[in-house]
């Protein structure tokens, strides 16, 4: 009997296996689906507020009066980086 019983249970044990791959490979292609459909919707969205639009009601005075502030410097590598300091300086009344 012990030789039987053998067999049976290195098919249950392949069986489960099995199941336990496809289980796996299941998982792995939703979550490659969700991903996908993720990247695919996003990408098609345009922006809410166009780029050369104020921002608030304190930049458009701003740039009525004095001129608009630049919103991007370039640093020392020269990538572009936010322009606090010339953002954050008071305004000459000249």
């Amino acid at each position: 009997m012990g030789g039987m019983a053998r067999p049976v249970r290195d098919a249950l044990r392949d069986d489960a296996t099995q199941r336990a791959r496809a289980g796996r490979a299941a998982w792995a292609a939703r979550t490659a689906a969700a991903v996908a459909a993720t990247l695919g919707l996003g990408s098609c969205a345009k922006p809410l507020f166009p780029e050369n639009a104020p921002r608030t009601q304190f930049e458009k005075f701003d740039s009525m009066r004095s001129g608009a502030a630049p919103a991007e410097e370039p640093d020392v590598f020269g990538r572009p980086q936010p322009a606090l300091r010339a953002r954050l300086t008071p305004k000459s009344d000249t």
